[in-house]
């Protein structure tokens, strides 16, 4: 039962996004964290473009945010995978407010997203 918990979550989280009115930002500011070391960096990418944050090549699809609230709570299509690595480390959709419900799942490695960008 607990391990449907957070799927559902997702769901609920997904339905109450779908719901409100989005706009598209041009971009997004996503931070990353390197467990090991503790560095983390801002990784500032536009719709589309490919960043290295250490071993994993991060790629921005699209940002959405609520359209009457530019500074609200963003969403992100990303795509991560790990130099050497057939399988993708992550693949979908991230929420800025709620980063655990679909967690990048990397022993070393931690992504989320922060905010859209829309210049």
């Amino acid at each position: 039962m607990i391990r449907f918990l957070p799927l559902g979550l997702l769901f609920v989280a997904q339905t109450a996004l779908a719901q409100t009115p989005t706009s598209l930002g041009s971009g997004a500011v996503l931070r990353g964290l390197d467990k090991v070391s503790g560095q983390s960096s801002d990784i500032t990418l536009t719709a589309g473009q490919a960043a290295r944050f250490g071993r994993l090549t991060v790629v921005l699809r699209e940002c959405r945010f609520p359209q009457d609230n530019q500074s609200g709570d963003a969403y992100a299509s990303i795509a991560i995978n790990e130099a050497g690595k057939d399988e993708a480390v992550f693949d979908g959709w991230m929420i800025a407010s709620a980063p655990a419900l679909s967690a990048v799942d990397h022993a070393r490695y931690d992504v989320w997203v922060l905010r859209c960008t829309t210049s």
